[in-house]
């Protein structure tokens, strides 16, 4: 079974609930404490592109960092921009987001990844 990899913040119930329905499956799974460990401006493009979204839509909008870094859902920045700023400041990306065989899921609700893992 190939291994998959989670976007994982272990303070995050969702994100344990997620990591632990991987664990149920069987799932042989790289957990990455991506605030910690932040992914690159490269692998979040991966990343939305697996997940068919555009950067803005795994960025946590309502945390207070995304305000005080006066950050809008109408700033017209590019996605390369937004990259950087997700880069930068991990605490605004959406999680968990697990990849496998080249597909990913948002992990909210943490069913989402049913889709993506064999039956």
């Amino acid at each position: 079974m190939s291994k998959a990899r989670i976007y994982h913040n272990p303070r995050c119930t969702k994100s344990r609930q997620t990591l632990a329905l991987l664990k149920e499956r069987g799932v042989d799974t790289e957990v990455v404490e991506y605030q910690q460990t932040p992914p690159t401006a490269k692998e979040l493009k991966e990343i939305c592109a697996a997940l068919k979204m555009h950067p803005l839509e795994i960025t946590r909008t309502r945390e207070d960092l995304f305000k005080e870094l006066k950050l809008s859902t109408e700033d017209e920045r590019s996605d390369a921009e937004w990259y950087k700023i997700l880069q930068a400041n991990p605490k605004l990306i959406e999680r968990p987001i697990v990849l496998y065989k080249g597909k990913a899921a948002l992990g909210r609700p943490p069913e989402n990844i049913l889709k993506i893992l064999p039956l």
